[in-house]
């Protein structure tokens, strides 16, 4: 401790931090893409998403009081988060005479809720190589449609 501050608390605190602007960017990179092929949920939902699933992560595995953590069950939260968001990406679907449109963009929204989650565990590499497959995957569909 110095002068009153605890230094790892400081350090947690930061560490919680940049996870929350790594959730946000990797969000942001998919967010972007859907917001460039028009896509109902485009980059501040993929934004919110992915911090979102970072956050409730943050709280439930590592913010917990410890004589809390005892009796609770942390993997909760992440059984609701991917209830929720499965939720959301429903509101993203439409089906019309046969033709269904937004599967992909639910499914980007599942993707990225699942990065917010391993972000908010710590882990950088799983989730950043998650997304940069994902960019790709949703662009190559894009490039594919164009020269069709």
């Amino acid at each position: 401790m110095l002068d009153g501050i605890d230094l790892s608390y400081l350090t947690e605190q930061a560490e919680f931090i940049l996870r929350i602007f790594i959730a946000a960017l990797l969000g942001a990179i998919i967010g972007y893409e859907r917001e460039k092929s028009h896509k109902p949920a485009g980059l501040r939902t993929h934004i919110f998403v992915c911090m979102g699933a970072c956050l409730f992560t943050i709280a439930s595995f590592f913010l917990l009081p410890e004589n809390i953590s005892d009796s609770a069950d942390a993997t909760r939260i992440a059984a609701g988060i991917v209830a929720g968001i499965s939720f959301i990406s429903a509101g993203s679907i439409i089906a019309l005479r046969g033709d269904i449109k937004g599967l992909t963009t639910a499914a980007s929204l599942w993707v990225i809720a699942a990065v917010g989650l391993m972000i908010g565990l710590g882990n950088y590499l799983l989730p950043i190589t998650a997304t940069i497959i994902a960019y790709l995957i949703l662009r190559f569909d894009r490039v594919k449609r164009s020269n069709n």
